[in-house]
Protein backbone atom coordinates (compact mmCIF):
# COMPACT_ATOMS: atom_id res chain seq x y z
CA UNK A 1 0.00 0.00 0.00
CA UNK A 2 1.25 3.43 -1.26
CA UNK A 3 1.80 6.05 1.37
CA UNK A 4 0.83 9.74 0.56
CA UNK A 5 3.12 12.22 -0.42
CA UNK A 6 4.15 15.05 2.64
CA UNK A 7 5.51 17.98 2.15
CA UNK A 8 9.35 18.78 3.68
CA UNK A 9 9.32 22.57 3.94
CA UNK A 10 11.67 24.80 5.64
CA UNK A 11 10.72 28.73 6.25
CA UNK A 12 14.16 29.13 7.43
CA UNK A 13 15.91 27.79 5.03
CA UNK A 14 16.18 30.41 2.32
CA UNK A 15 17.31 33.26 5.14
CA UNK A 16 19.85 31.14 6.52
CA UNK A 17 21.46 30.10 3.07
CA UNK A 18 21.36 34.23 2.39
CA UNK A 19 23.47 34.52 5.76
CA UNK A 20 25.56 31.93 4.96
CA UNK A 21 26.30 33.29 1.67
CA UNK A 22 27.03 36.67 2.72
CA UNK A 23 29.14 35.45 5.47
CA UNK A 24 31.27 33.68 2.88
CA UNK A 25 31.54 36.78 0.76
CA UNK A 26 32.77 38.71 3.31
CA UNK A 27 35.10 36.22 4.65
CA UNK A 28 36.61 35.94 1.04
CA UNK A 29 35.60 32.02 0.47
CA UNK A 30 34.76 30.97 -2.84
CA UNK A 31 34.40 33.69 -4.49
CA UNK A 32 34.57 33.19 -8.39
CA UNK A 33 34.28 36.93 -9.21
CA UNK A 34 36.05 40.40 -8.64
CA UNK A 35 34.18 43.80 -10.01
CA UNK A 36 35.99 46.61 -9.85
CA UNK A 37 34.34 49.83 -10.07
CA UNK A 38 35.01 53.26 -10.47
CA UNK A 39 33.28 56.69 -10.57
CA UNK A 40 35.07 59.84 -10.54
CA UNK A 41 38.39 58.45 -9.70
CA UNK A 42 37.44 56.97 -6.64
CA UNK A 43 37.92 53.06 -7.47
CA UNK A 44 37.05 49.70 -5.45
CA UNK A 45 37.31 45.91 -5.72
CA UNK A 46 34.51 43.82 -4.52
CA UNK A 47 34.89 40.28 -4.28
CA UNK A 48 31.42 38.06 -5.04
CA UNK A 49 29.98 34.75 -6.20
CA UNK A 50 28.77 34.34 -9.78
CA UNK A 51 26.24 31.86 -8.92
CA UNK A 52 24.90 34.88 -6.42
CA UNK A 53 25.16 37.29 -8.91
CA UNK A 54 23.94 35.98 -11.37
CA UNK A 55 20.69 34.81 -10.01
CA UNK A 56 19.64 37.96 -8.60
CA UNK A 57 21.10 40.32 -11.94
CA UNK A 58 20.09 39.60 -15.47
CA UNK A 59 23.16 41.54 -16.08
CA UNK A 60 25.68 39.70 -14.69
CA UNK A 61 24.00 36.58 -15.81
CA UNK A 62 24.31 37.77 -19.21
CA UNK A 63 28.29 38.68 -18.42
CA UNK A 64 28.95 35.20 -17.14
CA UNK A 65 27.08 33.16 -19.29
CA UNK A 66 28.27 34.95 -22.24
CA UNK A 67 32.18 34.56 -20.99
CA UNK A 68 34.12 32.59 -23.00
CA UNK A 69 37.24 32.12 -21.65
CA UNK A 70 37.99 32.50 -18.05
CA UNK A 71 40.87 34.87 -16.87
CA UNK A 72 42.29 32.26 -14.19
CA UNK A 73 40.39 30.92 -11.26
CA UNK A 74 38.50 34.61 -10.99
CA UNK A 75 36.18 36.01 -13.03
CA UNK A 76 37.07 39.87 -13.32
CA UNK A 77 34.02 42.40 -13.84
CA UNK A 78 34.77 46.14 -14.83
CA UNK A 79 31.96 48.70 -13.88
CA UNK A 80 32.22 52.43 -14.84
CA UNK A 81 29.72 55.08 -13.84
CA UNK A 82 28.53 53.69 -11.09
CA UNK A 83 29.58 54.72 -7.22
CA UNK A 84 31.23 52.83 -4.85
CA UNK A 85 29.07 53.35 -2.29
CA UNK A 86 26.17 52.43 -4.43
CA UNK A 87 27.72 49.34 -5.76
CA UNK A 88 28.40 47.86 -1.78
CA UNK A 89 24.65 48.72 -1.31
CA UNK A 90 23.47 46.98 -4.33
CA UNK A 91 26.08 43.99 -2.89
CA UNK A 92 24.21 43.95 0.58
CA UNK A 93 21.12 44.21 -0.77
CA UNK A 94 21.39 40.94 -3.28
CA UNK A 95 23.25 39.26 -0.30
CA UNK A 96 20.80 39.60 2.56
CA UNK A 97 17.38 40.68 1.08
CA UNK A 98 18.16 44.14 3.06
CA UNK A 99 19.70 47.71 3.24
CA UNK A 100 19.90 50.94 4.81
CA UNK A 101 20.32 53.75 2.85
CA UNK A 102 19.81 57.57 3.08
CA UNK A 103 16.90 58.82 1.61
CA UNK A 104 18.38 61.03 -0.96
CA UNK A 105 20.04 57.97 -2.35
CA UNK A 106 16.99 55.83 -2.96
CA UNK A 107 16.89 57.06 -6.32
CA UNK A 108 20.62 56.07 -7.25
CA UNK A 109 19.75 52.43 -6.04
CA UNK A 110 16.64 52.89 -8.59
CA UNK A 111 19.09 53.41 -11.24
CA UNK A 112 21.87 51.18 -10.34
CA UNK A 113 18.91 48.47 -10.59
CA UNK A 114 17.88 49.23 -13.48
CA UNK A 115 21.72 49.39 -14.75
CA UNK A 116 22.19 46.19 -13.72
CA UNK A 117 18.62 44.50 -13.98
CA UNK A 118 17.88 43.51 -10.77
CA UNK A 119 14.38 43.09 -10.19
CA UNK A 120 14.04 42.69 -6.50
CA UNK A 121 15.75 45.84 -6.09
CA UNK A 122 14.12 47.84 -8.64
CA UNK A 123 10.91 46.88 -7.00
CA UNK A 124 12.16 47.79 -3.68
CA UNK A 125 13.04 51.20 -4.47
CA UNK A 126 10.10 52.01 -6.49
CA UNK A 127 7.40 51.09 -3.37
CA UNK A 128 9.81 52.87 -0.85
CA UNK A 129 10.01 55.77 -3.35
CA UNK A 130 5.79 55.40 -3.13
CA UNK A 131 5.76 55.52 0.43
CA UNK A 132 7.89 58.30 0.59
CA UNK A 133 5.65 60.52 -1.94
CA UNK A 134 2.59 59.54 -0.13
CA UNK A 135 3.75 60.88 2.95
CA UNK A 136 5.01 63.86 1.47
CA UNK A 137 1.60 64.22 -0.12
CA UNK A 138 -0.25 63.79 3.23
CA UNK A 139 2.13 66.75 5.21
CA UNK A 140 1.18 68.53 2.07
CA UNK A 141 -2.15 68.12 2.49
CA UNK A 142 -2.56 68.31 6.68
CA UNK A 143 -0.86 71.81 6.08
CA UNK A 144 -2.99 73.06 3.29
CA UNK A 145 -5.82 72.09 5.92
CA UNK A 146 -4.19 73.85 8.89
CA UNK A 147 -3.80 76.80 7.08
CA UNK A 148 -6.99 77.06 5.57
CA UNK A 149 -8.65 76.78 9.11
CA UNK A 150 -6.09 79.27 10.38
CA UNK A 151 -7.67 81.56 7.81
CA UNK A 152 -11.22 81.38 8.11
CA UNK A 153 -10.38 81.92 11.56
CA UNK A 154 -8.93 84.73 11.17
CA UNK A 155 -11.33 86.11 8.78
CA UNK A 156 -14.05 85.88 10.88
CA UNK A 157 -13.48 88.34 13.43
CA UNK A 158 -13.18 90.92 10.92
CA UNK A 159 -16.68 90.48 9.57
CA UNK A 160 -17.65 90.23 13.12
CA UNK A 161 -16.44 93.69 13.36
CA UNK A 162 -17.45 94.94 10.18
CA UNK A 163 -21.08 93.96 10.90
CA UNK A 164 -20.49 95.86 14.50
CA UNK A 165 -19.42 98.97 12.65
CA UNK A 166 -22.14 98.93 10.19
CA UNK A 167 -24.85 98.16 13.21
CA UNK A 168 -23.25 101.08 14.54
CA UNK A 169 -23.39 103.34 11.86
CA UNK A 170 -26.87 102.46 11.11
CA UNK A 171 -27.64 103.45 15.06
CA UNK A 172 -26.30 106.58 14.67
CA UNK A 173 -27.81 107.80 11.82
CA UNK A 174 -31.32 106.73 13.31
CA UNK A 175 -30.21 109.05 16.09
CA UNK A 176 -29.11 111.66 14.82
CA UNK A 177 -30.77 113.17 12.08
CA UNK A 178 -28.01 114.49 9.20
CA UNK A 179 -28.72 118.46 9.61
CA UNK A 180 -29.75 119.11 13.51
CA UNK A 181 -31.91 122.20 13.90
CA UNK A 182 -29.07 123.58 15.69
CA UNK A 183 -26.63 123.11 13.40
CA UNK A 184 -24.40 125.88 12.30
CA UNK A 185 -25.78 125.55 8.74
CA UNK A 186 -29.32 126.21 10.28
CA UNK A 187 -28.11 129.53 11.82
CA UNK A 188 -26.44 130.57 8.37
CA UNK A 189 -29.38 130.27 6.83
CA UNK A 190 -31.02 132.35 9.04
CA UNK A 191 -28.76 134.75 8.55
CA UNK A 192 -26.83 134.10 11.88
CA UNK A 193 -23.48 134.02 12.30
CA UNK A 194 -22.08 130.71 13.89
CA UNK A 195 -20.21 132.61 16.14
CA UNK A 196 -23.73 134.49 17.48
CA UNK A 197 -25.00 132.70 20.54
CA UNK A 198 -28.74 131.64 20.12
CA UNK A 199 -30.26 133.70 23.19
CA UNK A 200 -29.71 137.28 20.91
CA UNK A 201 -31.39 135.93 18.24
CA UNK A 202 -34.54 135.93 20.80
CA UNK A 203 -33.92 139.27 21.92
CA UNK A 204 -33.84 140.32 18.16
Amino acid sequence: MESNAVLLESKSSPINLLNEMHQLRLLGHLCDVTVSVEYQGVRAEFVAHKAVLAATSKFFKEVFLNEKGMDGPRTNVFLNEVQVADFASFLEFVYTAKVEVEEDRVQRMLEIAEKLKCLDLSETCFQLKKQMLESVLLELQNFSESQNSEEESATQPSVLLESKAAAVAEADQADCPLDPPDSPVDRLSNGMSPEMPATKSKEK
